[in-house]
């Protein structure tokens, strides 16, 4: 009798199994499910002069010896976990993901030891930044920096949680991350991943596809979307090539003589519309590109504020890498954030709402904001906020 229920029950089984079948999972990948990736020859591309797969600490590792790039081939990562062991000798080592083919575009995650003591206060140790057309805009990237404590010399563990547009970094200390970014601004979802730095050494890739712990795949939460203060419509006119040492001819007084026509924008000037990205970042990098090396350009932006009286306000701004600021036709302020000289500002050459503070002269009704800013290194762009908007409002439309 039991048997002949047994043989019930199996024929029963099979007869819904053909009649509700299982959903294939075409594509998917189980999470947690591990890839380990070997550090051999066959798994990569690289530079045979100046990589080599070394025994290193008794585990299999790659060693790179001048900042050469580690491309791994036949693996494309979207979300999950990214964990491996990195060994410092000099330079900033980390790892771009979500690379696209062209290598061109991606996410950067990557660490910073200056040598000494390696201190978890210090916020330079960490960074992630967006590769924008094989430019990493590190320096509009100021929120993405964090502290961890490195080992120094020996392995640094490395797990980074991918989910969506967010990300968490842990280096080290697994109970808590070292570095949460509510908002990743490489622009794709998924791609290659490359590791790149200076001299160091590689150990213990592993891949766990779709494991995101808790992390949701919407962007999180940034401050600045709540702030009505930062000015984010602008117009942009085209990018031109400025040389090195050539400075803008500007409608200053002259003593006598015929002064020089000023080289600003007119009314054959092409204007195209520009909003500042969720950070508050005026990102023309996204829009123009990398710049080639010793190449300096200018591009001119414009937005208008409507007063409700003549006031001053104070306009917190920072740029990369000079500017020209005009109000309502009238010079009012000329700088430089030059990175790695003492014309740099605060906080070390990056495009901050940091940078510099203005007193802002405003006549009732329409000022027009027009800025001249030039680019030579790494990002280009500016952050621009009002320290109160009474009496103050932004046309619906530029």
């Amino acid at each position: 009798m039991r048997t002949t229920i047994q043989t019930t029950s199996i024929i029963f089984a099979i007869l819904v199994s053909l009649v509700y079948p299982v959903p294939a999972q075409k594509g998917k990948t189980k999470a947690n499910a591990e890839i380990k990736i070997a550090m051999e020859p066959a798994n990569w591309e690289y530079d045979t002069a100046s990589i080599k797969f070394i025994i290193h600490r008794n585990v299999k590792a790659a060693y790179v010896s001048n900042g050469s790039p580690l491309f791994l081939k036949n693996q494309r990562f979207s979300n999950g976990t990214i964990e491996y062991d990195i060994e410092f000798g000099r330079g900033f080592p980390g790892i771009t993901f979500r690379l696209s083919d062209d290598k061109k575009n991606g996410d950067n995650f990557y660490l910073r030891y200056f040598g000494g003591v390696s201190s978890p206060e210090n916020r330079t140790t960490l960074q992630y930044a967006a590769i924008i057309d094989n430019m990493s805009i590190w320096d509009l990237t100021d929120e993405y920096q964090a502290g961890a404590k490195l080992i120094i010399p020996g392995w640094n563990h490395v797990k980074l949680v991918i989910a969506g547009k967010q990300m968490k970094a842990y280096v080290n200390d697994m109970s808590r991350p070292a570095l949460i970014v509510p908002e990743l601004e490489g622009g794709l979802s998924e791609g290659n991943i490359l590791f790149f730095g200076g001299q160091i050494t590689i150990a213990n890739l592993v891949l766990r596809p779709n494991a995101i712990e808790d992390l949701p795949a919407t962007s999180g939460y940034i401050p600045t979307y709540n702030d009505t203060r930062y000015l984010r419509d602008w117009k942009v006119s085209a990018a031109q090539s400025l040389p090195q040492g050539k400075d803008i001819i500007l409608a200053l007084p002259y003593m006598g003589g015929t002064p020089a026509k000023p080289e600003l924008p007119d009314s054959t000037t092409q204007w195209t519309a520009i909003h500042a990205e969720n950070r508050g970042i005026v990102n023309l990098t996204r829009m123009f590109g990398h710049v080639e090396k010793t190449e300096r350009r200018l591009a001119w932006l414009k937005t208008t504020i409507l007063s409700d009286r003549i006031q001053e306000r104070m306009l917190n701004l920072g740029f990369s890498d000079e500017i020209w600021l005009f109000v309502n036709g009238q010079l009012l302020y000329i700088d430089k954030n030059h990175f790695g000289t003492p014309a740099q500002k605060f906080p070390k050459g990056r495009c901050t709402i940091e940078n510099t503070t203005i007193k802002l002269p405003l006549q009732q009704g329409k000022n027009e904001i027009l800025i001249g800013l030039t680019n030579y290194f790494y990002g280009w762009g500016i952050i621009a906020r009002l320290d109160d908007m009474d009496g103050i409002h932004i046309p619906a439309e530029q």
